[in-house]
């Protein structure tokens, strides 16, 4: 449908995170491609700082472990690797950003007086910014030999006083105040109306990530998980989130549907799945790059177990529905042994969530009601809240909360000891991923 430009108060951006992008400051040509979360061309990088101090020497101050999924070390792939990059960014003449830097920078003008900017759930996933000082970190950067000029300035998420305004010249042919800016996963939270210490929401996509809100505290994990701000409402003190990042949830259904051919389209595999009235023993690890939350471990890979001469192709896809919610329920056990906090129930979000055996599933083995909200499109929700929320459409977040309601609600159906039971399973096959590469 076509929008009068017109009408339009304010804008939010949510972008998917991590993902690295370099540009000329004063072209605004990228010097190479971007760099996605789910690249590992910098494994062997992270190895060296994890050889040199372990896998959590950044985390106090960044909340976060070493890994490839951070933008640290593809920003040094890109410094150490591109032809004259390093001598651009020690310049000033070459910009860093994730996507909604990028699109921030465009937006207000690029070349012709751009902003660099981004948020605090932003460049809290690069293993640069330090969670309690919010700032860059200085002595990261000078580890990782990180021109600071390069980084783009961070501004609260909720942002009444604007990151920009959008070039009179660009797509919206006026100045438009761009009032908020929230990672893709935080603006999830935001759109399912999480403000409350223990509020928790699952996104079910290409990969699956869950978090909870844990107030005004950067909850340090001890089990695997991480620490990330959820949002910043103007010169408030931020909101912290702990977060369980899992590779592969939806890109499992279309491995299924591409790779083996078991099925025509995604939507097929809850009827394939159903055909059977269990998983038949089996259990599918689709740690196709490793292993994210809680385990960490880069080493594993994909493995399929517990077949037998009766396993069918119901059986599979069984299997690589409930391993989402195997997945889940293993940053759940971590996310409360860390934040001590009571979780009564998970709103949910995201393409798999109209998978309604999926979702009974995820209910069964976490024990508490799965809620599917009537506004499923939660990321780009919690955009529009926040840039709403920052040029005074709405007064604050006890506003927004009473906004949100549940459109389905699934309730545990069976024994809490064949949960475990099945979760036994699952982890005897996890432990058979790993190690795999030497």
């Amino acid at each position: 449908a076509r929008i009068d430009v017109a009408i339009i108060t304010a804008i939010g951006i949510t972008n998917q995170r991590e993902t690295t992008v370099v540009w000329d400051r004063n072209t605004g040509k990228p010097y190479a491609n971007a760099i996605v979360w789910q690249d590992t061309r910098t494994k062997d990088l992270c190895q060296r700082w994890i050889q040199e101090g372990g896998i959590d020497r950044f985390r106090e101050a960044t909340g976060l472990p070493v890994s490839t999924y951070f933008s640290a070390s593809k920003l040094v792939w890109l410094l150490n690797n591109v032809p004259d990059l390093r001598r651009a960014a020690e310049k000033g003449e070459a910009c860093f950003g994730t996507v909604d830097t990028w699109l921030a920078w465009w937006l207000s003008g690029g070349p012709e007086g751009g902003k660099h900017v981004t948020d605090p759930t932003n460049a809290s996933r690069t293993l640069l910014y330090n969670l309690h000082d919010l700032r860059w970190d200085p002595e990261l950067l000078r580890l990782f030999e990180i021109p600071e000029q390069i980084l783009p300035e961070v501004q609260p998420s909720i942002n009444p006083e604007a990151f920009c305004l959008t070039d009179s010249g660009g797509p919206f042919r006026r100045r438009i105040p761009v009032t908020g800016i929230l990672g893709d996963q935080q603006a999830a939270l935001f759109g399912q109306g999480c403000y409350g210490k223990g509020d928790t929401k699952n996104t079910y996509g290409t990969g699956c990530f869950t978090l909870t809100n844990t107030g005004e505290s950067a909850v340090l994990s001890r089990y695997g998980l991480i620490s990330t701000v959820a949002y910043q409402i103007g010169t408030n003190g931020p909101a912290y989130a702990l977060e369980g990042s899992i590779a592969i949830a939806g890109a499992l259904v279309q491995w299924l549907r591409d790779n083996l051919g078991l099925i025509e389209r995604s939507s097929d595999i809850e009827k394939l799945a159903a055909g059977v009235p269990d998983n038949g023993g089996v259990y599918f690890v689709p740690a196709f790059s490793g292993l994210f939350a809680p385990y960490w471990d880069s080493s594993a890979r994909g493995v399929v177990a517990g077949m037998t001469h009766s396993t069918n192709s119901g059986h599979m896809a069984r299997a690589v529905l409930e391993a989402t919610a195997f997945q889940t329920r293993e940053i759940f056990d971590a996310m409360k042994r860390d934040s001590g906090l009571t979780i009564p129930s998970l709103k949910v979000d995201g393409g798999m969530v109209a998978n309604e055996l999926l979702m009974q599933f995820q209910a069964d083995i976490l024990g508490i009601p799965v809620m599917r909200p009537k506004i499923a499109e939660t990321t780009a929700l919690g955009a529009c809240y926040a840039a709403g929320l920052g040029s005074g459409v709405w007064t604050g977040t006890e506003e927004l909360a009473k906004a949100w309601a549940w459109e389905k609600k699934w309730e545990s159906r069976i024994p809490r000891e064949q949960a475990e039971e099945m979760l036994r399973c699952w982890r005897s096959a996890v432990e058979r991923s790993r190690g795999w590469l030497q």
